[in-house]
């Protein structure tokens, strides 16, 4: 049989596709460029889900950047965040190492020209996207990797981003820049820049999402659902018998999350039993028992990059959960329903602070930090805090189509056994909101 088999389609993703695929890029199993894996492709197919055109939404997101540049009248846009990055070019290097060791940076110019400095060997990595129009290095300047000498290669660095202001960015000194090592900064500021909170630039450009974001957020959140339903199972499949740890049903959501071509898993928010409460404690060792509850916060980097943040808590066990369970359950339903009932256009932040379902007063204390928050990439901007804790301000803006918001329950009582946690993934459309979440909330505590 494997004799038969052709190299082209040994080589494919999808072999029972072309040269390319549904979403535009080339069908090479040997390519460069990440991406979902025929498993994904398969079940999204069969789910009737329309595929992003990955090309069209890389010069959106360009574009979206390009304007707030220009609309902020800086020279460029410099970004060292891996997720900045990700926004801009569509392209990835060892992101999570990146995030504690930024050796990668990237400038968006006035006139759109792109240059990412990458690590020094792999600079082959952003080729495929004609958008990133030069690759470079020299833009690592933290201690591990310069030593003393750091000082040094941020100046060399700062003197090319010198050069292309000059020449893209019409010699205009005011730049916004993220997340940048000191000595980074510093050499700025010495070749006459002004610098600007880059993040209020990126964070608003990322708030927007374009109709091919959408359609990849449709197949990423599938993706996130059946992981979780591999998770579900296997939980209701072991908790009985009282072997499997909290690490052991986590880790199915990991590996299924990367057979679709996921990424990674932003935290460790899976307990059980009493270690539900209080909330944010992580993962173990401890071993799911009979007739306990299970809550998780999944904050998983999906397919195409996206972030599915969705949250569910499960009973698990031939018994029935308590009165109390049942309740707090059904309370955090109506919390993020009724919530979620007010996001449309045009309805200010304030506005849904004021208006926000209450939590009865025995949940106040350990309530979850917002009412809901931004989310792409990652958890972005913005957020819609509590009446109590809103800061005057910090978020006075209205809801547009395009955003996508997580709505926030967490109940449970200071000194109690237990936390119920809920999230649901929501676009804002251009009449109203569609829950992009469609995964089951426990009939057991919803008291069924």
């Amino acid at each position: 049989m494997y004799m038969q088999q052709h190299h082209r389609d040994v080589r494919k993703i999808d072999p029972s596709r072309g040269a390319t695929l549904g979403d535009g890029t080339p069908n090479d199993g040997d390519r460069i460029e990440i991406g979902p894996t025929q498993l994904a492709f398969d079940e999204w197919r069969a789910e009737g889900l329309e595929l992003p055109d990955l090309q069209v939404m890389r010069r959106y997101r360009w574009q979206r950047l390009v304007d707030g540049i220009n609309t902020r009248d800086y020279g460029a846009l410099i970004v060292f965040d891996p997720l900045n990055i990700r926004y801009a070019t569509d392209s990835t290097n060892m992101q999570l190492w990146n995030t504690h060791n930024p050796f990668r940076a990237l400038i968006v110019c006035a006139d759109g020209y792109m240059v990412m400095w990458d690590y020094k060997n792999s600079p082959f990595l952003s080729k495929f996207n004609h958008l990133v129009r030069e690759q470079r290095s020299g833009a690592d300047f933290f201690y591990f990797d310069r030593g003393d000498m750091a000082h040094v290669a941020a100046e060399t660095w700062s003197g090319e981003v010198l050069d292309l202001v000059v020449e893209h960015g019409g010699g205009n000194m005011g730049v916004g820049v993220d997340k940048i090592m000191l000595h980074g900064l510093r050499a700025l500021e010495a070749r006459g820049f002004t610098v600007h909170e880059g993040e209020e630039l990126t964070e608003k450009a990322r708030s927007i999402k374009g109709p091919d974001e959408i359609k990849a957020m449709r197949c990423a959140s599938h993706a996130c659902e059946i992981s979780v339903r591999a998770m579900e199972d296997y939980a209701r499949e072991m908790g009985p018998k009282g072997t499997a740890s909290e690490d052991d049903i986590w880790a199915v959501l990991h590996a299924e999350n990367i057979r679709r071509g996921g990424e990674w898993i932003e935290t460790r928010l899976l307990t059980t039993g009493p270690r539900t409460n209080p909330w944010f404690q992580e993962c173990g060792p401890r071993k799911l028992q009979p007739n306990e509850i299970l809550a998780f916060d999944t904050d998983l980097i999906g397919s195409y990059g996206i972030c599915v943040d969705i949250s569910r808590t499960w009973w698990i066990g031939d018994r029935k959960p308590t009165n109390a369970m049942v309740y707090a359950m059904r309370h955090g339903h109506e919390h993020i329903m009724t919530n979620m009932e007010m996001l449309r256009p045009g309805i200010t932040i304030p506005e849904l602070t004021a208006k926000a379902h209450r939590l009865d007063d025995r949940f106040q204390a350990q309530k979850y930090g917002c009412l809901m928050h931004g989310v792409g990439l990652c958890d972005e901007w913005p957020l819609v805090g509590h009446p109590d804790r809103a800061v005057p301000g910090a978020f006075d803006y209205e809801i547009k189509p395009g955003m996508v918001l997580c709505v926030e329950a967490l109940v449970g009582e200071v000194g109690g056994d237990f936390s119920i946690k809920l999230e649901d993934q929501v676009l804002v459309t251009e009449d109203g909101h569609e829950n992009l979440t469609t995964y089951p909330f426990d009939p057991e505590l919803m008291g069924g």
